[in-house]
């Protein structure tokens, strides 16, 4: 006995009639097509978890940068009104 009840005969003989339906060319194109099929979707299910640790570091520097920005707006306000009073004492 085989699995589920089909013996390891069962399962030659199966397999030699699909082989003349099909012919190897066609099964082969075929294992090729799944196997890049296969491929493909674990590519995009890592690429989707990867993303998503980009984006949390693409939200984080872009906020970083925002921050830099605003202070940097802060010190040059500081600056321009220093020089303002030099000048108003000149």
């Amino acid at each position: 006995m085989g699995i589920g009840g089909i013996s390891i005969w069962q399962l030659l003989i199966i397999l030699a009639i699909v082989i003349m339906i099909f012919g190897t060319k066609k099964l082969k194109s075929l294992g090729a097509d799944l196997g890049s099929a296969v491929k493909g979707f674990r590519q995009s299910v890592t690429d989707k978890s990867e993303d998503k640790g980009a984006d949390e570091s693409a939200q984080a520097a872009t906020e970083d940068i925002v921050q830099h920005s605003e202070s940097d707006k802060t010190q040059a306000k500081k600056q321009t009104k220093a020089k303002e009073k030099e000048k108003e004492k000149v």
